[in-house]
């Protein structure tokens, strides 16, 4: 659209187009005949005098000049026919929807309003990369993102000021002229306004910070895992393969081709849920990037997490079995998505039936579709995600296992379990098979082939390590073999497949000793190989040779050199671990203090980052060496786990700790054979892993250290360079001056700064007396003056004596304030408890008490109505087809911003019934209760002139039992606190009934 201009017809003034003008215009599709911009601010009455024939005008004009030309558009509407007035609607002061629901009464009489929103979030981001060509596409994200929200909390009436498109372009621009300023200074210059309002500072940096804008943070605010050394490598032998000790070199294993006997397909209802992630490097640089909720009941289980990489996206699947459901999230999207299978899965028909569901996510071409399997009744299902489909497979195997284990002939005790192989399932393929079997099924789910191998050995586990490899263990002397196929088995060929022993030899010791070498069952074992780059760092010479990495119990990690590919001996470096893991002096305290279930937990929780050269597994507080990572006056935090970083490039450990979750399941026991920690992780990307603990918190972890040092890089670069940061001169030297007896000094009236010295209160850089910066004083004093600070080697100088007077004055100090407002250090503890958990809450209804208005209407006559008396002053409209010339008595809404007449008047009702003690250990209802009367009282404080509240309870023993009368609200915690105590006494007290019947 190309710029019009017009000019008034009584002067020369030129109207110009704003860029939001443009904007709005750019909205309408059919071309207007004609446009006349004309401006409102000195010539309204010019207004009618524009000429028109048959042509259609569109006026521009500034909502905040309507109210005062209403009489003047009513004229021009009869002359010129439509028009259109369009204006910020968000700024405007009576308009506090984006949408324009609400305006002001006389203007959506007058006139059909239509209002034009914000942008839509990838246009925005589109405009935005047209102003900052240079500045870094997530910087770009964040920003809309983060706009995007506070947009929608002054939707909300949450804050006052909608910012719009014009907020995010200025700091666009600002730096893409100026780079290396810090985005963390450049986004507190639009906020500096509102930053004086403790409540929307708060509102805004925590919405800034959901979206990881670092306002607050400081560059040296980095607190990654510390690094402890990793043990020297040892040789621990060889491992040769085809030379058994009966000479016997290979076993032949014939393979059998079948369809898939395919169920359905069932329609699947997939149910959508807002995803709240928030970015976790705000105000520190951890490994831990962001995180997000699953709506998880509480009693469900999480007993498998899986990622499926396609298309440069990633899939995260987390599947739960209490009831077995599955949920799945884009990881860049902001919606996931829950489906509920609890009818699906049979249960079995006798026993305690405890499901455990293992997910594959499928490849290209089946892009979308899950494989879940059941491992107990062996039900395997094929989900179809984009189709919203459910297909049942039934494979031969368990054709053959559910004839013999009908429930009249099952045997007492005895169960079946069954595993699925999912290393190759991104390329469509599976291998299932029961334990203790001596079969093998691969499952084809892109030929919609089975292929079962038929085995000499009972199986314990099948580590799949390459294609055409398997590594097979079994079960009772836990033997290794190594099973080669062909890459695919089709129904034409032979379909043998070859078994090969696997021996592990220890080193050779000289005059023909031999030891004999702990067999011990992989718990990991990669499908892929290290680089040669990689492989020659981590054993410590240059090597290029096929290889796989894996870890054990016994040790960190194991590479072992030549395997699978080659046929002489494959070498053995290990990095052994001071003990062993599990073992059963070692108490767990994951669950609730109980001690874990003995036997080996189904999930390892262990994977291998080719790429990083690292292993990593979640462990339990028990098997993590707390003492090296913590000083000894820290005291460990409480924790879902620690994520075990083994890093054979930098020859580093790192103890990474994941945060407790917030909720567990009851079933502990349950608990405890899905895994010895309360949490699972999967391989998010080439360089990072996700995690996700039993209470349904989803945490994605950077742990390469490359990936690291680079998002620091940009981290610090959003925060801004050291000439960004506050700068001060610091002059040290001694006072020369000696420390006396604490005391609290003079109060000086005309508050005078005074430094130094040790007469004066509230002093800086002195001795003796209370203030600040200074030495031997009892207490901190500010009274609001620069500060001067004594060096910390003089502050160390202070005899021990002064120092041990120094705190006992200030103890004092501290009990004469407690005893001012009658409240000891465990009542403020108490109250401490319930305040903190409805802070927030306090702080957001307080914005809301700040934005009310005045309500208060008085009858007068209300003109331009279309009923009611004629309006003399409006005749000759009449005369010219005017419509509402008429006035009617009505109730007048005040002026925006009045100030309110009357107190509003509310009261707090509260259940204090027995049963709210009774059972507040159940579902802590009483708690909650008492925190909400907490909030109100907090939040009503110094609205004493807006609103006169009351609380009233009510039980078995009356319906109006008065706990905070109107006129004597609490001013201070202890009364508040007192308050609270009432109400705890009122539910636990027995009411007059329940106590009759009871001695009845």
């Amino acid at each position: 659209m190309q710029r019009v201009t017009n000019k008034c017809r009584s002067c020369s003034n030129c109207i110009l187009l704003s860029q939001n003008t443009m904007y709005v215009l750019s909205h309408f599709s059919q071309p207007l005949p004609r446009l006349a911009f004309i401006t409102l601010k000195d010539h309204i009455d010019n207004l009618v005098k524009i000429q028109s024939s048959n042509d259609e005008v569109l006026i521009i004009v500034a909502f905040l000049f309507v109210c005062v030309i209403i009489s003047g558009f009513q004229r021009l509407r009869h002359k010129v026919g439509l028009i259109l007035v369009v204006d910020e609607a968000d700024k405007a002061p009576t308009i506090s929807t984006s949408d324009g629901r609400r305006i002001v009464a006389n203007v959506s009489d007058i006139f059909s309003c239509h209002a034009v929103d914000n942008p839509k979030p990838h246009a925005e981001l589109e405009m935005l990369k047209r102003y900052g060509p240079n500045v870094p596409e997530p910087i770009l994200q964040k920003l809309v993102a983060a706009f995007g929200e506070l947009r929608s909390l002054a939707d909300q009436g949450i804050i006052n000021y909608p910012y719009s498109t014009r907020e995010v372009v200025n700091i666009v621009k600002h730096l893409q002229k100026f780079p290396t300023e810090g985005l963390s200074s450049v986004v507190r210059n639009v906020f500096d306004f509102d930053s004086y309002n403790n409540d929307m500072r708060e509102v805004l940096i925590n919405t800034l910070h959901k979206y990881g804008i670092p306002i607050g943070a400081k560059p040296t605010n980095v607190q990654l895992a510390k690094e402890l050394p990793l043990p020297e490598q040892t040789f621990m032998g060889y491992w040769t393969i085809g030379h058994a000790r009966n000479g016997m070199q290979k076993l032949l294993c014939p393979a059998e081709t079948h369809r898939i006997d395919i169920k359905g397909p069932v329609l699947i209802n997939i149910q959508e849920y807002p995803i709240e992630k928030h970015e976790k490097r705000a105000l520190n640089f951890t490994e831990e990037c962001a995180s997000w909720r699953l709506p998880l009941d509480e009693t469900n289980l999480i007993c498998d997490v899986a990622v499926s990489h396609e298309s440069e996206e990633n899939t995260l699947y987390v599947a739960a079995c209490n009831p077995v459901s599955l949920y799945f999230i884009n990881m860049t999207g902001k919606k996931g998505f829950f489906v509920d299978l609890y009818d699906v899965f049979p249960r079995m028909t006798s026993g305690i039936w405890q499901p455990f569901v293992t997910v594959a996510p499928l490849g290209s071409p089946l892009n979308g579709q899950v494989i879940l399997h059941e491992e107990q009744s062996n039900v395997i299902l094929l989900l179809d995600t984009t189709g919203r489909t459910l297909h049942r497979l039934i494979l031969p195997l368990e054709e053959v296992t559910s004839k013999k284990s009908s429930w009249w002939n099952k045997e007492e005790g005895v169960r079946r379990t069954y595993k699925m192989c999912k290393e190759f399932s991104h390329k469509n393929w599976l291998v299932f098979y029961m334990e203790k079997g001596n079969s093998l099924t691969v499952l084809d789910a892109l030929e919609g082939r089975t292929h079962t191998i038929s085995l000499p050995i009972n199986l314990k586990t099948v580590f799949l390590v390459a294609e055409d490899k398997w590594l097979l263990v079994e079960s009772k002397t836990n033997q290794k073999y190594l099973l080669t196929k062909t890459a695919h088995i089709e129904s034409s060929d032979s379909g043998v497949c070859q078994l090969y022993v696997l021996n592990e030899e220890l080193p050779s010791t000289g005059f023909g000793v031999t030891q004999e070498m702990k067999v011990n069952i992989p718990h990991k074992i990669s499908s892929d190989q290290l680089s040669s780059e990689n492989l020659s760092s981590a054993v410590g010479q240059k090597i290029a040779s096929p290889n796989r990495i894996l870890s054990d119990e016994n040790s960190y990690a194991t590479i072992v050199v030549g395997f699978p590919d080659l046929i002489s001996p494959s070498e053995v470096y290990s990095w052994k671990r001071p003990s062993s893991l599990n073992k059963p002096n070692v108490t767990d305290v994951a669950f609730y203090g109980m001690k874990k279930k003995t036997g080996t937990p189904r999930q390892s929780n262990c994977v291998t980052l080719i790429d990083t050269n690292q292993v990593v597994r979640i462990l339990p507080p028990g098997e993590v060496p707390l003492k090296d990572i913590y000083p000894k006056d820290v005291t460990p935090p409480q924790t879902a786990g620690y994520i075990e970083v083994t890093d054979l490039q930098s020859k580093k450990l790192r103890y990474i700790p994941i945060p407790r979750s917030e909720s567990l399941s009851p079933y502990t026991t349950w608990l405890s054979t899905i895994s010895d920690t309360d949490a699972l992780l999967a391989e998010w990307d080439k360089s990072g892993i996700v995690t996700v603990d039993m209470g349904g918190h989803v945490r994605l972890w950077e742990t390469g250290l490359e990936r690291l040092q680079q998002s620091l890089m940009e981290w610090r670069t959003m925060i801004g360079q050291e000439g960004d940061r506050h700068m001060q001169i610091t002059i040290n030297r001694d006072s020369g001056e000696d420390v006396s007896s604490p005391k609290h000094g003079k109060e000086d009236p005309d508050n005078q700064p005074h430094v130094g010295g040790n007469t004066w209160a509230g002093g800086t850089g002195g001795r003796d007396t209370a203030g600040l910066g200074g030495k031997g004083g009892p207490y901190r004093l500010d009274a609001g003056h620069p500060v001067y600070q004594i060096s910390d080697a003089e502050k160390d100088a202070v005899p021990e004596e002064v120092k041990r007077a120094a705190r006992e004055m200030g103890q004092r100090a501290f009990q004469q304030r407690l005893k001012e407002i009658q409240m000891s250090e465990y009542d403020a503890s108490t109250y401490e408890r319930f305040s903190s958990a409805v802070r927030r809450q306090v702080h957001s209804l307080r914005v809301i008490l700040d934005n009310l208005q005045a309500k208060g209407k008085e009858r007068q006559w209300l003109r331009h109505q279309a009923t009611g008396e004629l309006d003399d002053a409006k005749i000759i409209d009449g005369l010219t087809g005017e419509k509402a010339i008429y006035k009617r008595r009505g109730d007048l809404e005040p002026q925006l911003g009045s100030p309110q007449q009357k107190p509003k008047r509310l009261r707090l009702v509260v259940d204090v019934s027995g049963s709210m003690y009774r059972f507040n250990g159940v579902d802590g209802r009483l708690e909650r209760s008492m925190e909400a009367v907490c909030m109100v009282m907090e939040a009503f404080e110094n609205y004493e002139d807006k609103f006169k509240y009351d609380i009233t309870g009510h039980s078995g023993d009356g319906y109006n039992i008065s706990i905070v009368p109107i006129n004597n609200v609490p001013k201070n915690n202890k009364q508040r606190l007192e308050i609270l105590k009432t109400i705890h006494a009122h539910a636990q007290k027995l009411s007059k009934k329940k106590l009759m019947s009871t001695l009845s």
